[in-house]
């Protein structure tokens, strides 16, 4: 409440600040002519910074998801679920700027619950964004493959993505992460475009049997299983949840005010484009689908649909490995003149985050080679809490007299004390699934080893 009237009082007539200094007030970010500025993201950018952030990985896991859960039923969960998750960042975004000094999620964990909830969201933050980082590098190294008809060893594939994606990650401000989020969102969507055309136009899906009668496997309702179910859910959530990676991009925008204006366009645009290209890949591929969907439509397709896409993958994985290291960074540094300024500290201190936390990257996506797998794993982990239980949290705090209030707003407490089991309910259930799926892919062969050399393209 403090903070609240503090900021009416700067925006009150009788104050003597001007407007864009009550703008400027309590950010962790300063304009300023001298130093680093960082504040240089207009609303626009943010919006395509902010469609790139969810319209990455996560839309090539869709198809596998509603195979598991049918074509009614994962439509309903892919605008369930963005809807919701639409609806969290509101909460976030509004608490952010009620407290302009929150550069990340972790910072408005500590408004609530002190330095024990600071740090505990902090960690799950950064491992929910190594754990996608190392989605993008799969990503990178399914592309090689199918493009060099596995020429090279898959972890030698990933060790080059690697390093490309912590080079371009290491580029300090996101303005300029921002430009390269323009070519990196038109190449997963034309590469998606590409496989959802080119399925269309078979006969058969390319995984299914050459000839005679098969089985497509496409319901409009499935019931697949407690663990399956879990599996194929998160891993639909986790396609739109990435919304806490918006607030860092949000402390660099010019008016972080305007952040409604990219979140509605962006969340519009990302719910309508998973909602058809998943439903046409699913009902042109059924059971058949591949993991990664852009090996949908056969070799050759796959090839130029990976081809168009290498660089998206990237800038995904750029992106993650940015947000993660720039947390990391502002935590380091906040209270330090480095922050803003060009000196050794601040070049040492931004270099070692980007790369300890791309090793680290390289390590877990090794480990766990499977695309679907890890992505529902970040699901049910991290964004769990931090895409549902946090923001449920963060508006009780903020709203701690509906409870008493008329019988509106204890329904609206009540369906947020709600919104924090469901969180909870997600990360044990949906981990539970994601560990037995893990077990008996080890078990059945479907994953080798850690740092195999086995194709993962599908490709020979």
């Amino acid at each position: 409440m403090q903070d609240k009237e503090k900021a009416e009082r700067s925006l009150s007539p009788a104050s003597p600040l001007p407007a864009e200094n009550a703008v400027e007030e309590g950010e962790i970010f300063t304009t300023s002519s001298s130093g680093v500025n960082f504040r240089k993201v207009g609303w626009f950018n943010a919006t395509v910074i902010f469609t790139k952030i969810l319209f990455a990985t996560g839309v090539l896991s869709l198809p596998s998801a509603l195979y598991s859960l049918g074509a009614v039923g994962g439509s309903i969960s892919i605008v369930a679920w963005g809807v919701l998750n639409c609806y969290c960042f509101v909460i976030l975004g509004n608490f952010r700027n009620e407290h302009p000094h929150c550069h990340s999620i972790a910072d408005m964990a500590e408004v609530a619950g002190g330095i024990v909830a600071k740090e505990v969201t902090g960690l799950l933050f950064i491992i929910a964004y190594v754990l996608v980082t190392g989605s993008g590098i799969i990503g990178v190294s399914t592309a090689l493959n199918a493009l060099s008809h596995h020429a090279a060893c898959t972890v030698w594939w990933s060790l080059l993505a690697t390093v490309v994606i912590t080079a371009t990650a290491s580029i300090r401000k996101l303005e300029h992460v921002g430009w390269l989020s323009y070519a990196g969102f038109l190449s997963i969507y034309v590469a998606v475009l590409i496989v959802v055309i080119g399925v269309t136009q078979q006969d058969r899906p390319a995984a299914a049997p050459k000839e005679g009668p098969f089985d497509l496997g496409y319901v409009s309702f499935n019931n697949p299983g407690f663990a399956a179910g879990m599996v194929a859910s998160c891993t639909i959530f986790v396609s739109s949840a990435g919304t806490s990676a918006f607030l860092p991009v949000i402390s660099e925008m010019r008016n972080p005010k305007e952040y409604k204006k990219p979140l509605y366009l962006c969340m519009t645009l990302v719910t309508a484009s998973y909602l058809a290209f998943s439903l046409v890949v699913y009902r042109w591929c059924g059971m058949w689908v591949a993991s990664p969907s852009l090996g949908s439509a056969g070799q050759t397709m796959k090839m130029v649909s990976y081809g168009v896409a290498l660089l998206g993958l990237i800038v995904s994985g750029t992106l993650y490995l940015h947000v993660g290291a720039k947390y990391v960074f502002v935590r380091i540094l906040s209270e330090t003149r480095h922050l803003q300024s060009n000196t050794l500290v601040h070049w040492t201190v931004w270099l070692s985050c980007t790369t300890i936390l791309g090793a680290l990257a390289f390590v877990l996506a090794s480990a766990i080679p499977i695309f679907n797998y890890l992505l529902a794993l970040v699901g049910s982990i991290c964004f769990a809490p931090l895409a549902m239980s946090l923001p449920g949290w963060l508006w009780l705090y903020d709203h701690g007299e509906y409870r008493t209030g008329n019988l509106v707003k204890k329904a609206a407490y009540g369906l947020h004390v709600g919104l924090v089991l469901l969180g909870v309910f997600f990360c044990v259930g949906a981990t539970y699934g994601v560990v037995v799926q893990i077990v008996d892919a080890y078990d059945s062969g479907l994953i080798g080893s850690a740092f195999s050399c086995a194709d993962n393209s599908g490709s020979t």
